[in-house]
């Protein structure tokens, strides 16, 4: 199963990564203009409406992600998921269950069979911009991919269960 984690911008503020979970809960990470980031969990029913929130510290925030299981994701990719290009960026998490753990970028045919474009791999931590055919793919990778709203949902069944 993949899971979707969706990029919202906050004006003065920085930037909301949110995870939407099975249940189409949302958590978000908020990284604020400052460095500051905090977490928060938002209403089921209204996504815009926080109903907690926490200040972490950067030794907390990196508590957390060990704890978790991954590393903190820095920087933001900016100018995409601007509506009137029809463009967005998405972050999916490559689980261990995907058909395409072990296997080859080029083995997922992602760009013919959902016409969006993996341009980064995160694992532990490090960036793999510009990924080619011939690089691997491994359990807990964060695939970074742009296309349309249709071409990644695509792209998040496709990595999830194999097919489009």
């Amino acid at each position: 199963m993949s899971v979707r984690i969706e990029k919202v911008d906050l004006p003065g503020i920085g930037t909301r990564h949110d995870v939407v979970t099975s249940e189409g809960r949302r958590l978000g990470v908020i990284s604020h203009r400052n460095g500051e980031r905090e977490l928060a969990m938002f209403d089921s029913k209204d996504p815009d409406a926080c109903s907690d929130s926490i200040h972490l510290s950067d030794n907390e925030a990196v508590a957390l992600s060990e704890v978790l299981g991954t590393s903190l994701l820095l920087g933001q990719f900016a100018n995409l998921g601007d509506k009137s290009t029809g463009l967005y960026t998405e972050q999916i998490l490559l689980t261990a269950s995907s058909p395409f753990t072990g296997k080859t970028l080029g083995a997922t045919q992602a760009r013919t069979l959902t016409k969006s474009s993996i341009v980064a791999i995160l694992r532990e931590g490090t960036a793999f911009p510009s990924p080619t055919p011939d690089d691997s793919l491994e359990a807990g990778d964060i695939i970074v991919a742009v296309g349309t709203k249709q071409g990644l949902e695509k792209l998040s069944s496709l990595l999830s269960n194999g097919r489009p």
